[in-house]
């Protein structure tokens, strides 16, 4: 799908100046706020973007301060699991 929006062309050409690819810079700052909303995860940011890696993704949100939510509890299950696949 396209969605297109329209700058007043001063405007849009500042923006250009000072961000560079205008479009992609936009689609961006939909895919951060759709993840910060809780409406993508990462994966879905990774396809929107058309980024390679789960790296690429963190360089992004973390770009924007859109950090992972990650809780005390999701690292306590993830130790866990670790200590279960290291130490059977």
């Amino acid at each position: 799908m396209n969605v297109a929006i329209e700058l007043p062309e001063d405007i849009a050409l500042h923006l250009a100046q000072n961000w560079g690819n205008l479009s992609q810079r936009t689609l961006e700052a939909v895919a951060v706020e759709a993840y910060r909303a809780g409406v993508l995860t990462e994966a879905q940011v990774q396809e929107m973007l058309c980024l390679s890696s789960r790296w690429e993704v963190d360089r992004v949100l973390k770009q924007a301060h859109a950090y992972l939510d990650y809780t005390e509890e999701d690292l306590a299950g993830d130790i866990e699991a670790l200590r279960a696949v290291t130490h059977p």
